[in-house]
This record gives structure tokens, C-alpha cells and sequence, in this order.
């Protein structure tokens, strides 16, 4: 699998960009990094246990640690910090980018739920 030569932080445009060492890059929103999370607050303990995440349109990354050699964990703004991102998971995210933020639109959408926190002015 492809392991990354560069992580950068845009905090201004809310994106992390990731480059892997087979030439491909990726850029992240911290809104889709934030509601696909791995953690088990997000995944759940198996199918079907999934928990929707709403409002998250203004999430941002307050400090990303790196965890062995292997992945990152993001220190989310809304005090989310357990999902680790392995480099596959990361270099899943960015390939199939569209698929996984179509699906979390699609389960807004049938959940009448709403990117934005309640409250919030779009």
C-alpha cells in the first residue's frame, strides 16, 4: 500500500492534503475526514451500529498527531480525538473520495438531518 511523503494542513480552506509516494495526491475536507472517522464513536462496535454525524460543515483539525509510522489522529474542533487514520484508510478516503461523501449526503438526506449545527446559519 502506498504510505504518504506529505501531510499538509490547509486550516484556512479546511483541507488536508495528502501526498503518497506513488504519485498520487489527495485533498481532504476536514468535514469528510470528520464524519468518516474510524473511531468507534462514528463506526460503531459493528454493522449496522453506525451513528450519523450532523453538523459538522464547520468542523476544523486543531492538531494532528502521527501515530507510529503508520497513521495520523486529527484533534477535531467539536473535542472528537479517537478516530486514527491509517495511511489505507486515508489513501481510500482521497481515491474514493465522492463515493464516501455521496453516502453521507444520502444518509442525511433520509435521516432529515442537516451538515450544519443547529442553529448555525448556512
Amino acid at each position: 500500500m502506498p504510505a504518504p511523503v506529505d501531510i499538509i494542513v490547509h486550516r484556512k480552506s479546511r483541507i488536508l492534503e495528502v501526498a503518497f509516494d506513488d504519485g498520487q495526491r489527495f485533498s481532504l475536507t476536514f468535514e469528510l475526514l470528520r464524519v468518516c472517522s474510524p473511531s468507534a464513536e462514528v463506526r460503531g462496535h459493528g454493522p449496522g451500529q453506525e451513528v450519523l454525524q450532523t453538523g459538522k460543515r464547520d468542523v476544523d483539525i486543531v492538531a494532528l498527531e502521527p501515530v507510529g509510522n503508520y497513521a495520523v489522529q486529527p484533534r477535531f474542533s467539536d473535542g472528537h480525538d479517537s478516530g486514527i487514520f491509517s495511511w489505507d484508510y486515508l489513501y481510500a478516503l482521497g481515491r474514493d473520495r465522492d463515493a464516501f461523501w455521496q453516502s453521507y449526503l444520502a444518509r442525511l438526506e433520509a435521516a432529515g438531518a442537516s451538515r450544519d449545527r443547529a442553529g448555525a446559519t448556512p
